[in-house]
C-alpha cells in the first residue's frame, strides 16, 4: 500500500487556497452575507487577542461559506493572501496530519497570518493541538469550525480555557429568511423609536409558515430544487449525516437505528412535555440510554431541551419533565410532511420551536424555561441572574387568548406568584394591542412578528455588547427587555 505523498497533500492544499495563485483571483463565495458575518469577522480577525475563534453550528447553515467570506474580508483588510491557509480536516488526504504541519505549508513565512481548520472535530485531540498552536505561533490567528459539536463544545471548554472564543451560528432566523428572499423591506419597517412595523400580517403569516417548512438553511431558501425536495437535502444530507456519521464517529455509538428511532420520536413530539419514563415506554429504550442520546442530539444541534419551573418560579431539585424542540423547525417538514396553513395546532408547536431557535446565538438562552403546574402552563419564562422570573410569553397561533380571559389564567397565576416578573407578552395569529393581566399590561403581538423581532433584536443588541456572555447584573440585563417584544 502506498502512503499519501507530500506532493499530493500540497496539491490539494493549493487547490483549496486559490488566493495563493500569482494572479490572486479570489472566488466569489455565493449567497448574501448573514447578519452574523460582521461580529464573527471582527472576532476571527482580531489579532490583538491570542485566542482561536471556534465557529459552532449545525450542518449546512453556512459555516464554510462564512469562513471563506471572512478570508475575503481579511484580504480586503490588507492581509497577504499567501499568509492565509484554509484546510478542511475531514478531507481524506489530510488523514493523520498534525495541525502544526499546515502552518509549515504557508507560502510566505513572515508577517501576520490566518489559518482556518474546517470540521476540526474529526482530528483526534484537536483541542490540545489547537491550544498549542495558539501559544506557539503568535503571528497567526487561528479559526476552527465544527458541526457535530458535542465533543467540540465540551473539549473546547476543558482543554482550551483562555485560548478559545466560541461563536454560535444558528439556522437562519426569520429576519434573515425575509432578507434572503428579498421581502424584509416590503413587509417590515422601523420607526424612529426602533420599533418594527408590519405592513401586512396575513402575508407575514404566510411567509412565516414557509419559514417553518423551508426556512432554516440558506441553500434550501435560495435553491428551488432543494425546496421542492427537502427530504433529500435536509434528511439525507443533514440529519442522516449527523446520526449516521458524526455522532457514531465521535462517541462510538453502535446501534445507529436506536439513535435514529429516538430522534424521530422526539421530532414528531416536539413541543410536547415529556419525561424519561414516558419516552422509555414509547421507544423501548432504557432511561440511561435516552438521557445520553438526548445530550448527544442537543450538542449536535438537532434538538433544544428546555427545563421546567413551577408556578412559583422554582426549578425542581430532580428533573422529571422537560420539553424538546427542534433546533430548526424545517427539519420536521423533511422528516414527515410540510405543515399546511389549516393545521393550526401543529403550526403552534412548530412556532414554539422557531421562537426558541431565534435565541440560539445568545447564551441568555440558557436562562429560558417553561412553567408548568397541575392547573396551567406558560410557554416561555426568562429567569434573571437570581433565577427568578423576569418576563414571560404565552405563545399562541390563535387570536382567542387575546380575547378570552380563560386562555390567560395560567399567565395570571404566574404573575401573581412572582413579584420579580415585570413584563409579559401574549402572541396571537393576527391581533395586536394589550390586555390587563393582574398587575401588568400584557402586550399582544402576532407570533410571526414576535419571532421576527426576537431574531433581529438579538443581532441588533449584540452589535453593541458581546452577546456571548451572560448578563451578570440587573443593569446589564435591563437592555435585554428590548429583546422581548
Amino acid at each position: 500500500m502506498l502512503s499519501i505523498s507530500e506532493a499530493d497533500i500540497r496539491n490539494r492544499i493549493a487547490r483549496d487556497n486559490p488566493w495563493w495563485s500569482p494572479d490572486r483571483q479570489i472566488p466569489e463565495w455565493g449567497w448574501r452575507r448573514r447578519t452574523y458575518f460582521a461580529p464573527f469577522a471582527d472576532l476571527a480577525l482580531d489579532a490583538r487577542v491570542r485566542r482561536a475563534a471556534v465557529l459552532l453550528g449545525p450542518r449546512r447553515v453556512g459555516k464554510t461559506v462564512l469562513i471563506k467570506q471572512v478570508i475575503q474580508e481579511a484580504i480586503n483588510r490588507g492581509l497577504s493572501p499567501r499568509r492565509i491557509l484554509y484546510a478542511s480536516i475531514d478531507t481524506p488526504v489530510f488523514s493523520g496530519m498534525r495541525l502544526e504541519s499546515f502552518v509549515d505549508m504557508l507560502p510566505e513565512r513572515e508577517g501576520p497570518g490566518l489559518i482556518v481548520f474546517d470540521e476540526i472535530q474529526y482530528l483526534k485531540d484537536w483541542e490540545r493541538h489547537l491550544k498549542d498552536l495558539v501559544d506557539s505561533v503568535p503571528d497567526c490567528k487561528f479559526v476552527a469550525t465544527g458541526s457535530a459539536a458535542a465533543a467540540l463544545r465540551l473539549k473546547s471548554r476543558e482543554s482550551g480555557a483562555g485560548r478559545f472564543s466560541e461563536f454560535m451560528l444558528p439556522p437562519l432566523t426569520f429576519h434573515e429568511f425575509l432578507c434572503f428572499i428579498g421581502r424584509d423591506e416590503e413587509l417590515v419597517s422601523e420607526d424612529r423609536d426602533g420599533d418594527y412595523r408590519f405592513s401586512d400580517i396575513d402575508t407575514l403569516n404566510a411567509t412565516f409558515i414557509d419559514y417553518l417548512n423551508h426556512g432554516g438553511y440558506p441553500e434550501a431558501v435560495l435553491n428551488p430544487a432543494i425546496r421542492a425536495d427537502p427530504d433529500q437535502f435536509v434528511r439525507n444530507d443533514i440529519i442522516d449525516k449527523v446520526l449516521l456519521k458524526d455522532l457514531p464517529a465521535l462517541y462510538g455509538i453502535n446501534d445507529i437505528q436506536e439513535l435514529n428511532r429516538l430522534f424521530s420520536f422526539l421530532a414528531y413530539n416536539a413541543g410536547n412535555e415529556a419525561n424519561l419514563e414516558s419516552i422509555s415506554r414509547e421507544s423501548g429504550l432504557t432511561k440511561p440510554t435516552i438521557k445520553r442520546y438526548i445530550e448527544y442530539l442537543e450538542s449536535a444541534f438537532l434538538i433544544l431541551k428546555v427545563q421546567t419551573i413551577d408556578q412559583n418560579g422554582r426549578t425542581m431539585q430532580r428533573e422529571r419533565n422537560f420539553k424538546v424542540y427542534l433546533n430548526n423547525p424545517s427539519m420536521r417538514a423533511a422528516l414527515f410532511a410540510p405543515v399546511s396553513p389549516e393545521d393550526s395546532s401543529l403550526i403552534g408547536r412548530l412556532a414554539e420551536s422557531a421562537v426558541f431557535s431565534q435565541w440560539q446565538h445568545s447564551r441568555w438562552s440558557r436562562n429560558l424555561r417553561y412553567a408548568r403546574w397541575r392547573e396551567g402552563e406558560v410557554d416561555v419564562v426568562y429567569l434573571n441572574e437570581r433565577m427568578k422570573p423576569r418576563w414571560a410569553v404565552e405563545l399562541k397561533w390563535s387570536d382567542r387568548a387575546a380575547l378570552d380571559w380563560k386562555e390567560r389564567s395560567a399567565l395570571k397565576t404566574l404573575i401573581a406568584n412572582n413579584p420579580s416578573l415585570d413584563s409579559c407578552t401574549i402572541t396571537s395569529r393576527t391581533k395586536e394591542g394589550s390586555v390587563p393581566i393582574d398587575r401588568l399590561e400584557a402586550k399582544v403581538t402576532p407570533t410571526a412578528a414576535y419571532c421576527y423581532t426576537i431574531g433581529r433584536n438579538i443581532r441588533r443588541f449584540s452589535a453593541h455588547q458581546e452577546i456571548a456572555s451572560i448578563p451578570t447584573s440587573e443593569e446589564e440585563i435591563e437592555p435585554m427587555l428590548d429583546l422581548e417584544p
